[in-house]
């Protein structure tokens, strides 16, 4: 049976085994009982389907390991109306080092961290700026439609 492990409201399931070297490439950031943002490193390694979000989430982040031959069978997912109240980004790094400051609910700094090639980072609730560290590329998703000036607020961050 797997232990549920919970930081903040991101939970992971993993067995004891499994667990094993997991705070070397997954980082879990959290403040005042709010996880902040995931952050999955490119040594990250894991077989089979790896969901590090719970189902509540309205951006999902799995990571998904498979041999040669395993088929994943055909679907279509479902036409289902959601809600969506918080935009939640992922970002992936393609080359380059970018670091990421991340803020509280209050606008107050919390803490940076540093990405690299193959990083991968869920920006859940609070806020969050960039410095390119080298020049750098990197790939956003997140939830649409987007709403233009009314889709974000830029702040001067408070220490």
């Amino acid at each position: 049976m797997s232990d549920i492990l919970q930081s903040g409201h991101i939970m992971r399931v993993f067995s004891a085994e499994q667990d094993i070297g997991l705070e070397e490439s997954v980082d879990i950031i959290a403040h005042d009982g709010v996880t902040l943002a995931l952050i999955i490193r490119a040594s990250f390694s894991r077989e089979g389907v790896n969901f590090f979000t719970p189902r509540e989430y309205s951006q999902q982040l799995a990571h998904m390991e498979h041999a040669a031959g395993t088929k994943i069978c055909a679907h279509v997912h479902n036409i289902m109306a959601r809600e969506v109240k918080l935009t939640q980004e992922v970002l992936l790094i393609k080359r380059g080092r970018v670091r990421v400051d991340l803020y509280g609910a209050n606008l107050h700094y919390v803490t940076s961290r540093t990405l690299g090639p193959g990083d991968v980072i869920l920006l859940s609730a609070g806020g969050h700026g960039f410095e390119m560290l080298e020049d750098a590329a990197f790939i956003e998703v997140k939830q649409g439609p987007y709403m233009g000036d009314h889709d974000k607020v830029r702040f001067e961050p408070r220490s």
